[in-house]
């Protein structure tokens, strides 16, 4: 145990502290530790003395602290990051954090280490995310670096306290952090005494001048150089080269190209954005189904005796929107049961079902068409929007439901788990609500139902109303329902309540995503209202209670999806006009194609204005009403009154932007 405890200390030294800095630390302490200034703990074991940590000074040792007249500092942001993380669970954050987070040793050629240094991150920062999307889902790969970079003199030390830390201070941090602000996202920008010192190094061949010189706050205008990108270094051709050093094979490069090189857009293992997004996909869904399977004991059999059943699904002459019911009887588990799951456990699905979910996946991405906004990454979003929701739920604090990594007997898990309405405790409820996000949008033809009425197309002569949406749930079933995923359909339900929970879910889900229709709308108002009334909660009978929990909980998800369905207006607002330009784009091209009557140009601009006050907001009002989101409820209203009020300064010359970039 204490030897974990030194190793573990001085692994966290190590990466919070240079290697010189380290050692002068524990120098002092072990001359501490002999002039009798310092108390080991109760263990026994010699930490850090309290001089180091700040708590007195009692020894008088002087703080370690020095000049350092010749440094380069390379300052990088993470570009896109702030909206990437809104949309993300905070786990998720402080993965990606910790996977590029780095400290350089000392040495004399720094200038030229930090370039290459920088130009490597700009390497390695794509094949990380590249990597990452797999794990963290939408966008990661869409993550830029933009890097600055100066030489000259900094002082150094550490500052001691509570939170110790090597701290650099002077006029060369401002100077970098200028030329990071600066510059342009997957670039090297460095100021003119970096470039000298490339120079003096043989290495002018590395950068290029910035056509304009820049105007940097309290320093005036500045000439600043690129550093160029290179496909690979060479070895010194000069002979006044340092050992080591290389020299650049320059690609041909042009002041302001900061597009990324053809040879990083490969990706990675062959994989291609859409084959990343499946594979997280099918990560998320993989994850239920084990849970759903645990559930079970971890057992799964055969199905087929559930064929009959499964043929009837659909059958009998109904519309999917003509199966939507107003309450969906969810299965509830008891404290002894939802106490189990707490305990860690590992349930394997097969290689059979695996496989079979990722070509079920795969053949799902292929279904929806390249159009701007609903399109398989569309899809990707609300589905990660939908888990982290889902995750809050199960993650709340103040006893509105249990931590799944955090045993507990002072709370009885079962009232826990009713609080949520029953929608943490059942493993398929969460699955295919999920399930339900990734198939929501499945062959969209990128106009509105209405288009499709007027247009009297084959699916709107067959469906009336909500035609995207029920075609979607009738293609991705019948897919599902075929011979070649028997074994994924044995992980998601094992007895025919199962399968027809499963199939009432995914119906009414997926209908929920249908917010033109008026009529539905104000059915769904009213089921609110009724469900979240004095007059429901007030049931007295246990039938009558679980009734109306049900119903609670039915609503809640619908309006789940909603809110997933539209989260970029709740999320980071570059998200939102992200997501908002190629809804526009999309809408704009149909008129274009004569699909619309109107030129959504026209009012687009008051259009999202009325979005935010009528639909998005007061959704975003629903989700902190029902008690069930905890913080997530208060984000995504406060990002959703945010990205309102920013849209009032900025979108009337946003969207003159939209029309001149679709004619472009």
């Amino acid at each position: 145990m204490v030897m974990d405890r030194v190793v573990k200390q001085d692994r966290i030294v190590s990466d919070v502290f240079p290697t010189a800095i380290r050692d002068r630390l524990y120098e002092n302490q072990a001359k501490n530790t002999m002039n009798g200034n310092h108390v080991a703990g109760d263990d026994g074991l010699l930490g850090l003395d309290d001089t180091f940590y700040g708590r007195s000074n009692a020894t008088g040792s002087a703080p370690l602290a020095d000049l350092f007249p010749s440094v380069t500092v390379v300052f990088a942001d993470l570009v896109g990051f702030t909206a990437w993380s809104s949309a993300r669970e905070p786990h998720h954050v402080f993965i990606l954090l910790e996977t590029i987070y780095g400290l350089p040793e000392p040495t004399d050629d720094h200038a030229v280490v930090a370039c290459r240094f920088a130009r490597e991150c700009l390497k390695k920062m794509k094949d990380v995310t590249l990597k990452l999307e797999v794990s963290l889902g939408p966008d990661t790969s869409d993550l830029d670096l933009r890097t600055g970079i100066h030489s000259g003199q900094v002082t150094a030390g550490v500052l001691r306290g509570e939170r110790s830390r090597f701290q650099l201070f002077g006029d060369t941090m401002n100077t970098a952090a200028r030329m990071e602000s600066s510059g342009e996202p997957n670039r090297i920008q460095i100021s003119e005494a970096t470039a000298d010192l490339l120079e003096e190094a043989g290495l002018a061949s590395w950068i290029i001048p910035r056509n304009t010189k820049m105007f940097v706050k309290g320093k005036g205008k500045m000439q600043t150089y690129w550093v160029r990108r290179s496909k690979r270094l060479i070895k010194p051709k000069a002979a006044n080269q340092k050992a080591g050093m290389g020299t650049l094979d320059e690609e041909a490069e042009t002041e302001g190209s900061s597009e990324r090189s053809e040879d990083d857009n490969n990706g990675i293992e062959g994989m291609n954005k859409i084959e990343r997004l499946v594979e997280w996909n099918v990560e998320v869904l993989a994850s239920l189904l084990e849970q759903i399977v645990d559930s079970r004991g971890g057992v799964v059999n055969q199905i087929q005796t559930l064929s009959n059943a499964e043929k009837k699904i659909g059958m009998g002459g109904r519309t999917v929107l003509e199966e939507f019911t107003p309450v969906i009887p969810l299965k509830r588990f008891g404290a002894e049961e939802l106490e189990r799951r707490q305990r860690a456990t590992t349930v394997d699905i097969g290689e059979e079902a695996k496989y079979q979910l990722r070509n079920f996946i795969s053949t799902i991405s292929g279904m929806y068409p390249e159009n701007a906004f609903h399109n398989f990454e569309h899809a990707s979003h609300v589905t990660a929007s939908v888990k982290k929701l889902l995750a809050r739920i199960v993650n709340i604090d103040d006893g509105n439901g249990f931590a799944a990594s955090i045993p507990t007997h002072s709370v009885d898990l079962a009232d826990l788990a009713g609080h949520s309405y029953g929608i943490t405790s059942d493993p398929l409820t969460q699955f295919t609500v999920v399930f339900s996000a990734l198939i929501h949008d499945v062959d969209h033809p990128g106009v509105p139902n209405t288009q499709l009425v007027k247009e009297k197309t084959r699916w709107a002569q067959i469906y009336k109303k909500s035609v995207a949406e029920q075609k979607s749930v009738d293609l991705a079933w019948d897919m599902l329902m075929s011979d070649e995923y028997a074994a994924l359909r044995a992980c998601i339900y094992q007895t025919e309540d199962e399968l027809r929970r499963f199939r009432q879910l995914v119906v009414n889900t997926v209908m929920a995503t249908d917010i033109a229709d008026k009529e539905l709308q104000a059915l769904r108002k009213t089921r609110w209202e009724i469900a979240f009334s004095n007059i429901d909660s007030a049931a007295k009978s246990l039938d009558q209670s679980v009734e109306s929990e049900d119903r609670k909980a039915t609503i809640v998800i619908e309006h789940l999806i909603q809110a997933s369905d539209v989260s970029h207006t709740m999320q980071h607002w570059h998200i939102y006009k992200k997501w908002n330009e190629r809804f526009f784009m999309e809408c704009y091209g149909a008129y274009k194609k004569g699909r619309a009557d109107v030129d959504p140009s026209k009012n687009w601009y008051r259009g999202e204005i009325g979005f935010f006050d009528f639909y998005v907001i007061p959704l975003a009002r629903k989700l902190q009403s029902c008690g069930v989101f905890g913080v997530s409820s208060h984000e995504y209203l406060n990002y959703a009154i945010a990205n309102r009020e920013e849209w009032v300064r900025e979108g009337e010359s946003l969207v003159q932007n939209f029309v001149a970039k679709f004619k472009e």
